[in-house]
C-alpha cells in the first residue's frame, strides 16, 4: 500500500533528478499551459451564452489567466543551473499542487457548464475535457507525482459525475477514459523509471569522465613533472616552447633561457650516496626557486641541469639584462654550503645564457644555445656565467669536425710519435725520454696537440689515441740500450675501469719491460677521485711501472696527497722555471719543492729547462734529471736515434750539456 501511494508522492532523494526534471519542464510546462489555453477558448467559444457570462465568459477569463501567468513564469526561469536544489524542489512541489487544483478548477468549470449546454455543446465539452486530461498527463510525464496525481482526479471526477449523469448514457466514455488514463499511469511509471534511468546514467558517464579527466590530469602531471623536485622536467619545457613558437612572431629580447649545470655533483654521489645527492638536490630546487621571478619557468631537465625560461615584453624590461643579474644571484646561491646528513656539501654552479636578441631565432634553439653556452662555462673553469655567442657555435663545429677526424686519423696512420729527451742532472746523459703524440699528416693540414687532444678527451677517444702513443712508443725504444720512456695519461685515460689491465697487456704485447716505463698524469683526477687513483697506481707499481705527478707547483697537491698515491717522480712545471735565476723567490720555491720530494724519496724531473742557467741551478738544488729545448726539442724517431747515437759516441755526455757538463 506504502508503495502504491508512493507512486503520487514527490520524490525528493534525488536532487540531480529533480534538477533534470525541472529542465524537462521548462520545456513542457509552457507547451501544456498552452494547451489548456487553447481548449478554454474552443470551449468558451462553442458553449457562450449571454444570459451565463459568470460561467461561459468570467470562468474562463480567470482560467486563462492563471495558465498564461504559469506559463509566462516558467518561460522566465532561464538558467536552471542558477537556482539551488531546495529552490528546485519547491517549485516542483508547488507544480504538483497547482496541476492538482488546476486540473479540479478545468473539470469543475467544465461540469459546470456542461449542465446548460445543448448536445452539440455538451459532445464538445466531454472531447475537449478528456483532450485536455490526456495532454495534461502527457506533457507531466517527467514529474511522476503530478501526472500521476492529475490523472487519479482528473478520471475520478470524469467518472463520478458522467456515469450518472443523463442516466448513465456517458458511462461507456468513462470507462473509456478511466482505461486510457490507466494505461497512462502505467506509461508514465514505465517513462518516469526510464527518464530516471538517463539521468543515472549520464550521472555515471560523468563520473567516469571526470575520473578519466582525472587520471589524465594526473598522468599528464606524472609525465611533466620531475618526481625528485616537483618541478617542470624536460618535457613540459619543450612542450611550453614549442607552445611558444606557435604563437605570433616573439618580440626581440623578450626570451631568454638560463641553463644550469651543478659542478660537483657527481663527486657527492659518489661519496655520499644517491640519497645525499636527492636531498641536495631538493635542498638547490628549493633555492633556485626563490630567486626566480614570478613569470619564470624552472625545469629540472637533466640529473644536475636546470633550466630557467626568462619571458619580458621585449620593450620596457630586457629579457637578457633579467638573464644575466639572475644567473649571478643563481651562482651565489648555489656555491652557498648545503647540510646533508650532518656533512657539509660544497657545490658550485656553471651557467650558460641565450636571448632572442636577433630575430628568427625559435625556442628550442635557444634552449640549444643556452646548453652550450653552458659547457663553455664549464670548460673555462667551472663556477662562472657564459653568454651565448656565434663564436661558440663555430668552436663546437669545429670540435665536431675535429672528432671525426680523429677517428679517421687513426685508421690511416695520420698520427706519429716524436721522442725529447730526458738527461741526467749531473752527467747530462739522455736517461729517457718523453714520448709525444702529433698528427703530421692529417688531410687538412697538421694540428696542435693542445687543440685535437682537448676534443680526444671530452669525447673518449683519448683512449684508443693514449693507446697508440703507449703501444708505439714501447715498440720503438724497446731496444735502445735500456732508455726509460716516459708517457703522459690522460684523466679520461685513467678513469676508464680497465686502464691498468690495457697497460699490462701492451707491456706484454710489445715486450717492453715495466721498469723501464713511466706513467706521467696530473693531479685534477687525483682530487676527484682518490680511492680509485690510489687503488689503480698501487696496481700498477706492483707490476714494476713508475708514475711521476706531472705539473708539480700548478695545483692543490698536499703532503699528504704525495704520501698516500705513492709516487715515484715529480716532474716540476715549467712555469715554475720560467723566471729562475739566483738568489730570487723562484728559485726558493724551487728547492722547496726538490727537498720536499727528496724528504719523501721521490725523484725530480724538471721540464721546460731553456737555459744555462737554469740547468746549473737546476743541478746545484739537487734535481735528478732534466728536459727542455736545451736538450732537445721532441722529434720523429729518426732524428732521436741520431741524437743518441751522437750523445753516446761524445766522451763528455751529449754535446747539447757540453756547457752544464
Amino acid at each position: 500500500m506504502n508503495k502504491f501511494f508512493g507512486l503520487f508522492d514527490l520524490d525528493k532523494s534525488d536532487p540531480e533528478l529533480m534538477r533534470a526534471q525541472f529542465r524537462s519542464f521548462q520545456g513542457h510546462i509552457p507547451l501544456l499551459y498552452g494547451i489548456l489555453i487553447c481548449n478554454t477558448l474552443a470551449i468558451t467559444v462553442t458553449s457562450f451564452n449571454p444570459d451565463l457570462l459568470a460561467k461561459t465568459l468570467v470562468a474562463p477569463i480567470v482560467i486563462t489567466g492563471i495558465a498564461m501567468s504559469r506559463a509566462i513564469w516558467w518561460l522566465r526561469q532561464g538558467d536552471s543551473s542558477t537556482l539551488g536544489d531546495d529552490e528546485i524542489t519547491s517549485h516542483l512541489k508547488r507544480t504538483c499542487r497547482l496541476a492538482v487544483v488546476l486540473t479540479l478548477t478545468f473539470n469543475v468549470w467544465v461540469i459546470w457548464v456542461y449542465q446548460d449546454a445543448d448536445a452539440f455543446s455538451r459532445s464538445n465539452l466531454t472531447f475537449f475535457l478528456a483532450l485536455s486530461q490526456v495532454s495534461t498527463v502527457f506533457c507531466l510525464m517527467t514529474l511522476r507525482a503530478a501526472a500521476m496525481l492529475v490523472a487519479a482526479v482528473s478520471t475520478i471526477s470524469f467518472a463520478l459525475y458522467f456515469s450518472w449523469v443523463e442516466g448513465g448514457q456517458l458511462l461507456p466514455q468513462s470507462l473509456v477514459l478511466c482505461c486510457v488514463c490507466i494505461g497512462m499511469a502505467v506509461v508514465t511509471h514505465s517513462f518516469n523509471r526510464s527518464f530516471a534511468e538517463v539521468v543515472q546514467s549520464r550521472r555515471t558517464l560523468r563520473i567516469r569522465q571526470l575520473e578519466t579527466e582525472k587520471l589524465s590530469a594526473e598522468n599528464r602531471r606524472i609525465a611533466f613533472t620531475d618526481a625528485l623536485s616537483g618541478l617542470p622536467n624536460r618535457r613540459e619545457l619543450l612542450d611550453r616552447l614549442d607552445r611558444l613558437d606557435r604563437q605570433e612572431v616573439l618580440a626581440q629580447d623578450s626570451l631568454a633561457i638560463v641553463f644550469i649545470d651543478l659542478d660537483g655533483f657527481k663527486l657527492v654521489n659518489d661519496e655520499h650516496g644517491h640519497h645525499a645527492g636527492d636531498e641536495l638536490i631538493r635542498i638547490v630546487c628549493h633555492r633556485l626557486r626563490e630567486q626566480c621571478p614570478e613569470h619564470a619557468t624552472l625545469a629540472r631537465v637533466g640529473g644536475d641541469e636546470f633550466a630557467v625560461l626568462l619571458e619580458a615584453d621585449g620593450t620596457i624590461e630586457s629579457a637578457h639584462a633579467i638573464a644575466l643579474e639572475l644567473a649571478h644571484r643563481l651562482l651565489k646561491q648555489m656555491a652557498l654550503p648545503v647540510l646533508v646528513d650532518r656533512h657539509v656539501l660544497q657545490i658550485s654552479g656553471s651557467v650558460g645564457i641565450a636571448s632572442n636578441m636577433d630575430n628568427g631565432v625559435n625556442s628550442r634553439e635557444l634552449l640549444r644555445r643556452a646548453d652550450l653556452a653552458m659547457y663553455h662555462a664549464k670548460t673555462e673553469g667551472k663556477g662562472q656565467v657564459a653568454i651565448y655567442s656565434d663564436a661558440l657555435d663555430e668552436g663546437r663545429l669545429r670540435r665536431i669536425e675535429i672528432e671525426g677526424q680523429i677517428g679517421a686519423g687513426l685508421e690511416a696512420n695520420e698520427f706519429d710519435v716524436v721522442y725529447q729527451p730526458i738527461v741526467d742532472a749531473v752527467s747530462g746523459k739522455i736517461v729517457a725520454t718523453e714520448a709525444l703524440l702529433r698528427w703530421p699528416r692529417r688531410a687538412e693540414g697538421e694540428l696542435a696537440p693542445d687543440e685535437f687532444i682537448q676534443v680526444a678527451e671530452a669525447t673518449g677517444q683519448i683512449h684508443p689515441l693514449g693507446l697508440f702513443v703507449l703501444e708505439r712508443a714501447c715498440r720503438e725504444i724497446r731496444d735502445m740500450g735500456g732508455l726509460d720512456l716516459s708517457v703522459n695519461v690522460s684523466p679520461a685515460q685513467f678513469r676508464h675501469p680497465g686502464f691498468e689491465q690495457q697497460v699490462l697487456k701492451v707491456m706484454e704485447k710489445t715486450g717492453f719491460p715495466p721498469e723501464r716505463l713511466q706513467l706521467e698524469m696530473t693531479e685534477s683526477y687525483l682530487l676527484t677521485n682518490p680511492g680509485m687513483a690510489i687503488k689503480a697506481i698501487n696496481s700498477l707499481k706492483t707490476a714494476g711501472i713508475s708514475l711521476a705527478l706531472d705539473d708539480f707547483g700548478t695545483g692543490f697537491t698536499s703532503i699528504h696527497y704525495l704520501k698516500s698515491y705513492g709516487f715515484t717522480h715529480i716532474k716540476l712545471d715549467k712555469s715554475l722555471l720560467k723566471d729562475l735565476k739566483p738568489d730570487n723567490k723562484e728559485k726558493m720555491l724551487v728547492a722547496g719543492a726538490i727537498t720536499l720530494a727528496r724528504a719523501l724519496d721521490m725523484s725530480v724531473i724538471a721540464e721546460g729547462v731553456e737555459h744555462e742557467v737554469q740547468a746549473r741551478i737546476l743541478r746545484d738544488l739537487g734535481c735528478h734529471e732534466m728536459q727542455g729545448f736545451l736538450f732537445g726539442r721532441p722529434v720523429p724517431l729518426a732524428e732521436f736515434r741520431s741524437l743518441l747515437e751522437l750523445a753516446t759516441d761524445n766522451r763528455q755526455g751529449a754535446p747539447l750539456l757540453h756547457s752544464v757538463g
